[in-house]
């Protein structure tokens, strides 16, 4: 098991508020779709304010090298890593002072929208003062549910070694996929989606020296399970064209998460003699507004449940697998929690792959959470 100390983040500079978008989608698609002004009604409705990208939205509309648009993905996540780094293990309101540098035992590394060799934690270590003997582990592929993902492999990291601190780092640049050449409504639905963030967790085991938290509540993880679902490879993620990462995106994603997620979450819920009554909050990825709602009704939740994730949803879009880590940070620092409040932390990704958890905010200043992970046998950015 592991506990969640804090969480940092840095978003680019370019914000992109959803009219503008809208006016920049109408420009790439309106010769493509006879119904494109229906078809934009999706950028109204997906209940998105804001997004924020690595480069202005005017760069977006001219076609761009896949090696350029990847050295840029190299610098920029490097940067921002960096930046969410540097918050995560000094941030004043999870610490009454930093975590040094050198107590960090491990860097789990997420992406799915860019290659690097060496990969990017490498670089990282030459930008900040980690110990040489740092163990570190990329993670590639996992889509948005990357950052759970991580999570769960930081945590039984910790189990292994309790006295150890341990970073997950996310950072996703959906924008540098889009194509400007690819007139799909696959491409348009993501236009109306994702933007880019960067995220950095750090966890702790159970031994490792806790005091200098400020948190009152602290995450702790326990357990984790995975599902496959089978056959799901062309529901989300990428073609690989000359271009670069050419979208996957199906608009069956939120029937199949409605169909599909209640039976294998009641399993291992009842796995830890739960219930969906016992649910209070849930700290989803949330996609966009129609996979929102397919949690709401598949898992029986009032849409109150479910404020963090609208939240972050709203001012940021979709940012694959470091969604997650902004809206468990929304939470811990924002969130109305309750004394004994159970909930489910649960992140979309790979074809259909989810990860759901359990919390718990008790008196014993605990969130026990429990992560179970869902996937399939795709990569993507969803």
């Amino acid at each position: 098991m592991a506990f969640i100390l804090s969480i940092g983040t840095s978003l680019p500079a370019y914000d992109v508020n959803q009219e503008r978008a809208t006016e920049f989608a109408r420009y790439m698609f309106q010769h493509s779709f006879k119904d494109i002004d229906r078809l934009l009604t999706s950028f109204k409705n997906g209940q998105i304010h804001s997004r924020q990208f690595v480069k202005p939205i005017e760069w977006y509309k001219e076609g761009h090298s896949f090696e350029e648009k990847n050295q840029i993905y190299i610098e920029e996540t490097l940067k921002h890593s960096s930046e969410a780094v540097r918050e995560c293990l000094s941030h004043p309101e999870f610490f009454q002072e930093a975590i040094p540098y050198e107590k960090v035992d491990a860097v789990f590394f997420v992406s799915t929208t860019g290659l690097s060799t060496p990969s990017i934690d490498a670089r990282l270590m030459n930008e900040l003062p980690f110990s040489p003997y740092t163990k570190r582990i990329p993670l590639w592929g996992l889509g948005c549910a990357g950052g759970a993902s991580g999570l769960a492999r930081a945590a039984e990291y910790c189990k292994a070694y309790p006295e150890a601190f341990v970073l997950v780092i996310a950072a996703e640049l959906c924008s540098l996929t889009f194509q400007p050449e690819d007139k799909t409504k696959s491409n348009l639905i993501g236009t109306s989606l994702f933007g880019d963030g960067i995220a950095a967790a750090l966890l702790c085991g159970e031994k490792a020296d806790r005091r200098t938290s400020k948190l009152k509540l602290v995450p702790k993880i326990t357990d984790s399970q995975s599902v496959l679902m089978k056959q799901s490879e062309d529901v989300m993620g990428w073609d690989f064209t000359e271009q670069g990462f050419k979208v996957i995106f199906s608009r069956d994603i939120p029937t199949l998460v409605e169909k599909w997620l209640k039976t294998n979450v009641q399993v291992f819920l009842d796995k830890h003699q739960l219930s969906f009554s016992d649910i209070s909050v849930f700290l989803a990825h949330p996609g966009g507004k129609k996979v929102i709602d397919a949690y709401i009704k598949s898992l029986e939740l009032t849409s109150e449940k479910l404020l963090s994730a609208q939240s972050i949803l709203q001012m940021h879009g979709n940012m694959s697998s470091a969604t997650i880590l902004y809206v468990i940070k929304e939470h811990l620092l924002n969130g109305h929690k309750k004394e004994a409040e159970r909930g489910l932390i649960g992140a979309l990704g790979t074809g259909i792959f989810i990860r759901a958890a359990v919390i718990q905010l008790g008196k014993g200043g605990l969130i026990h959470v429990l992560v179970v992970n869902r996937h399939s046998h795709c990569s993507t950015s969803s």
